[in-house]
Parts: structure tokens; sequence; C-alpha cells
């Protein structure tokens, strides 16, 4: 290889390796966003929706196959226009609740832009899929410029990721040629899935229905808190000053 083709495969190199770092910044933002959405849920409410996320970028021989079979050009601006789904983030929840809360909390960042909703949880896939799924455009700042990324975000409870997995496999394994009488269990599946999401639902609001009667009258215990596992107890004097200014509508917090 000559000299000029090396310098040529390298300027090629750079140029994919800081288009798909966007991608990973993006991610990166977004995780940063739901970390602190966890950690202020569990400090202020004692309770965290979010079970876990998993994050996935496409590789570049994904994206080349999604483009071939989408009959499109192979340059850069192609791949942003035509592909949306090139870095995902996954957020799995207890609670159909959660899954509404949270994508509430993400469209009330003023700094992300949804493009996009579809929910499959109020209209669910033929074969039983179900999951909120959220087009976002994320802002990443690099070295000379500022990009608005696309992430695709998923967000189902802790049922609908154990059947999305397990149909994942199925199809895997039978090379999208699924026999009917699987794909019938499949649905039936899914749907006791649903059962069992909605039971728990119910359940969940029992409990802390139950739990806000047990510390109604706990003065004490609600005037404590914690950050970073150390305890703190707020002073009577704050307690009342900040009352009164609620009280006012001075409240700024």
């Amino acid at each position: 290889m000559s000299i000029s083709q090396m310098e040529q495969v390298k300027t090629i190199r750079n140029k994919i390796t800081r288009f798909m770092m966007m991608y990973k910044f993006a991610l990166s933002e977004l995780e940063t966003k739901v970390d602190i959405l966890k950690e202020e849920f569990h400090l202020l409410h004692d309770y965290n929706p979010i079970e876990h996320t998993k994050s996935r970028i496409k590789t570049p021989v994904s994206i080349m196959n999604k483009l071939h079979r989408k009959g499109c050009g192979t340059s850069f601006s192609s791949i942003r226009e035509n592909i949306k789904d090139i870095a995902g983030l996954r957020i799995t929840c207890s609670f159909i609740s959660d899954i509404y809360w949270i994508s509430e909390m993400l469209s009330n960042q003023s700094d992300l832009n949804i493009v996009e909703i579809k929910d499959y949880i109020m209209n669910p896939k033929p074969n039983g899929y179900r999951s909120l799924h959220l087009l976002m455009q994320v802002p990443v700042f690099m070295s000379d410029r500022q990009e608005n990324v696309f992430v695709e975000v998923q967000i189902r409870t802790i049922a609908m990721d154990f059947w999305a997995s397990l149909e994942h496999k199925i199809f895997y394994k039978y090379d999208q040629s699924v026999p009917a009488r699987l794909l019938q269990e499949l649905k039936e599946a899914a749907d006791s899935s649903n059962e069992l999401d909605l039971r728990m639902e119910r359940l969940h609001r029992e409990i802390e229905a139950i739990k806000g009667e047990q510390h109604h009258d706990d003065a004490e215990e609600l005037a404590r808190f914690m950050i970073d596992n150390k305890h703190f107890s707020i002073p009577a004097a704050l307690m009342e000053l900040l009352s009164e200014d609620i009280k006012l509508g001075k409240s700024g917090v």
C-alpha cells in the first residue's frame, strides 16, 4: 500500500471514528440524565422506578447492512437521515406506570428533543410485543461544533423485557421461520405477561397507599433525609421558616 493510500485509509478511519463517537457521547449524556433521575427518586421518594438500563451502538457492518436493505446511499448524511437507531438505550422498570413516568421526565428535559413516540403498550404489535419507544435527539458538543444525535429509547417492564428477549431468541434459532404453533404460544405468553403487569401495578398502588397512611403522622421521620449515605435532620427553625415561605409561594426549589 502506497503512502497516499495509507493516508486515505487513515482519513476515512478518523471520519468513521468521529462519527461513531458522537453516538457514544449521546448515549453517555442520556445515561447520565437517567442516573440523576434514579438518584433523585431514591432520595426524594424512597423509590427507584428504574430497575436497570442497557445501551448499545450498531456496528459499522450492521449500519451498512441496514442501508443496503433500505436501498439508501452510503454517505454520512444518508446514514443520519435513514438510520435513527444507531444508538439505543433500554430502560427496564418494575411497573407500567413507571414507564410513562420516566417518559414524562425525559420529555421535560429542555435539551432533549422528542421526535417520535411509538406506544406499543397501548397498541401492542400483532405478535404481542409491548414497549414504549421514544426517538429523541441528544445534543453533543464536539470540539468544533454541536451535533443533535438521534437515540432510540425503549422503556418496558421486567415482564415485557423477558418476553421480548425470549421472542428474539426463538426467532434467531428458527432463522425467522417460526412454526405457527410457537407464534400462537408466544402471543398467549405476551397476554399472560400483560395480565401479570396489570396485577402487579394494582398491588403496587395498594402498598403505596398503605405506606402513605403509616407515615402520615410521623413528623420526626419526615424531617430526616439522606445524601451520599449521610443522614441529615432539618432544624425546627429552618422547617418553620420554609413552611412560611411555602405558604407565601416563595419556594424556589
